[in-house]
């Protein structure tokens, strides 16, 4: 493992952090992963209040094993959740209740999304209660996640004494949200930045087009996808922690590996990744990384999972799209869940950390699939199965 310095703190993080939104549906296999990350040198974990049990799934295992010495803990305050001083408290003693301790590491204000959101949190009372709770013990760094405009998360960093702030960051669009911009900012300040979705909800890992992976392998066959997108982030000394939302010990034992035997990246490979990105933003269209936030929709669109079927059929083929999009629909069944459902309520959008314009990107969705054809087909399909 290598380690980067937290130089507020001075605490030696793991360049390479365990996200935990995504964790293994089998009990067994979470526990597994979890342990084998703290054994390969990984001590930052990454969870939030609103991931579904992943607080709870996390407190148990590290208790079980009377690991939570071993490891900084990161978790982050649902501000959609706090109307009210008294909700700060009510949330944070929740957290600390599942994750089975009497302090966090690196406590966060979770999706900031600018900094008129900010402003409502400092009216609040949000400053008063950081003090209380980093007085007694009970937090000892405090910063945010981000999802908004690069000029409002530097006028955020600027506004408050933050001591870590968490980005997303991949190499297909160093301009996206805080950007590489505000990932520079933050560091001039002296601020850790942690890096969220480095590859982009999988898509850099395995969703890349068959042109841009030749890329890639041209240069260095041994290497997969998955790695180059790491390598472009550690390469950065701006960048403190790279998170990964692995979800089993076969991603984890390969990123163990990633890390291990980092080293710089050379003129020549930094220069494949502009190609590699000319070919990817050619068969992308949805910027979507499926983190699920637009979920549940009021109709039972599967989002992500149409937008993804939407991105394959560009990325892949036409032919594996529509497989895709059979599924995620169940196109096939009596009671489909088409983007054509779409009530364009909105609620998807108020909840979207991409800024997706998801309403229109369901009806270029349903206008690729949804054609005379494959609803014949759909049709067959239906009938044969019936």
């Amino acid at each position: 493992m290598q380690y980067r310095v937290d130089k507020i703190s001075g605490n030696k993080l793991s360049a390479l952090g365990l996200g935990c939104m995504r964790f293994p549906r089998d009990k067994a296999e979470t526990e597994k992963m979890i342990l084998n990350a703290i054994a390969g040198g990984v001590n930052y974990f990454d969870t939030a209040y609103i991931y579904p049990n992943s607080e709870k799934i996390l407190g148990n295992i590290l208790a079980k094993h009377n690991k939570r010495g071993d490891v900084f803990l990161a978790t982050k305050m649902p501000l959609s959740k706090c109307k009210s001083y008294d909700d700060f408290d009510r949330l944070f003693e929740i957290q600390l209740e599942r994750l089975q301790t009497d302090y966090i590491d690196y406590y966060l204000l979770h999706a900031v999304s600018g900094f008129e959101q900010w402003q409502n949190c400092q009216k609040l009372g949000i400053e008063k209660w950081i003090a209380a709770k980093k007085a007694s013990g009970q937090i000892k760094q405090i910063g945010f996640s981000y999802h908004g405009t690069c000029d409002d998360f530097i006028k955020i960093v600027a506004d408050y004494a933050w001591e870590f702030c968490l980005i997303q960051y991949n190499y297909s669009d160093e301009n996206y949200q805080a950007g590489k911009k505000g990932l520079k900012a933050a560091a001039a300040k002296g601020i850790p930045v942690m890096i969220m979705e480095p590859l982009l909800g999988g898509r850099l890992a395995t969703g890349l087009p068959k042109q841009a992976i030749s890329l890639f392998a041209k240069h260095d066959k041994e290497r997969t996808p998955a790695e180059w997108g790491f390598r472009w982030l550690w390469n950065q000394d701006e960048v403190t922690v790279v998170l990964s939302g692995m979800n089993s010990v076969d991603i984890m034992n390969s990123n163990l590996q990633y890390i291990d035997r980092f080293t710089a990246l050379s003129k020549a490979e930094v220069a494949v990744y502009d190609e590699v990105i000319a070919e990817f933003k050619k068969a992308y269209k949805i910027n979507c990384t499926g983190c699920n936030y637009c979920l549940p929709c009021p109709k039972g669109i599967a989002i992500p999972s149409c937008f993804s079927a939407y991105n394959n059929s560009f990325s892949q083929n036409y032919i594996t799209g529509v497989k895709h999009y059979m599924l995620s629909t169940a196109a096939v069944s009596d009671k489909p869940h088409s983007p054509s459902l779409c009530t364009q309520c909105g609620a998807c959008e108020r909840n979207c950390p991409q800024n997706i314009q998801i309403r229109q990107s369901l009806k270029m969705v349903e206008k690729r699939f949804e054609t005379p054809l494959t609803k014949l087909g759909f049709k067959a399909v239906r009938k044969f199965m019936s």
